[in-house]
């Protein structure tokens, strides 16, 4: 893929070229992976992603892959053992954060069967595409019903940025800019997993609420 023709903040460093043509806007539906994003957006508070990219093997080492059930057991002593660790950011309200969070994805999981059921269910059904940068938003009608639908239910530092971020970056939202060819190849996959989570379950999406057993109240780069 020619530089040219990326997405403007993929071309600055070689690791952000990767993350842009294999990772990022791509539709995820693996609970481990939507919830390490959503621990690491919330470790990048106040930082750049390029800074958590390189700390990322660091960070899936010492968080057990980010597997929610084993993170939700972490106490004290692994708190303590996280603050020690210079290979990752540390921050108590973070690591406290990610902890609490990884309960309440298993809450998730309990509720909706898996944490890709939920969240899919706030992914906007159609996303016109962004000609340039100026035309992104840094939140959005969906991601401010998920951050407050998330902080219901325990999560933390999932304000509506940090959260539209995640959809992003896990491609509920295909934020690839118009003329980007990772675009053409991210929509068809994105509508295929909409399909599979939002008309199987046949719940409509209004406003970007899910229909569950609860009621709800209507790049950083």
């Amino acid at each position: 893929m020619r530089a040219s023709r990326r997405c403007w903040w993929a071309t600055s460093d070689p690791l952000y070229v990767t993350y842009h043509d294999d990772e990022w806007g791509r539709p995820t539906t693996d609970d481990q992976r939507l919830f390490e994003k959503i621990a690491l957006e919330g470790f990048q508070a106040g930082l750049s992603w390029l800074t958590i990219l390189r700390k990322r093997p660091r960070f899936r080492e010492v968080f057990v892959d980010f597997d929610p059930t084993r993170v939700a057991r972490f106490g004290a002593r692994d708190v303590r053992r996280l603050l020690a660790d210079a290979g990752i950011v540390r921050h108590r309200g973070k690591i406290e954060a990610a902890i609490a969070n990884a309960q309440a994805v298993l809450a998730l999981q309990r509720e909706f069967g898996s944490f890709a059921r939920y969240v899919w269910t706030f992914a906007p059904p159609i996303t016109t595409a962004p000609r340039s940068r100026r035309s992104l938003a840094s939140q959005t009608d969906a991601s401010r019903a998920l951050s407050r639908d998330l902080k219901q239910r325990g999560f933390r530092f999932v304000g509506p940025t940090t959260v539209y971020a995640f959809m992003q970056a896990m491609g509920l939202v295909n934020d690839h800019l118009a003329d980007c060819p990772t675009r053409r190849l991210v929509e068809p996959a994105r509508a295929r997993v909409l399909r599979r989570f939002q008309e199987r379950r046949g719940a409509a999406i209004v406003a970007g609420c899910p229909t569950s057993k609860r009621s709800t109240t209507a790049p950083r780069k």
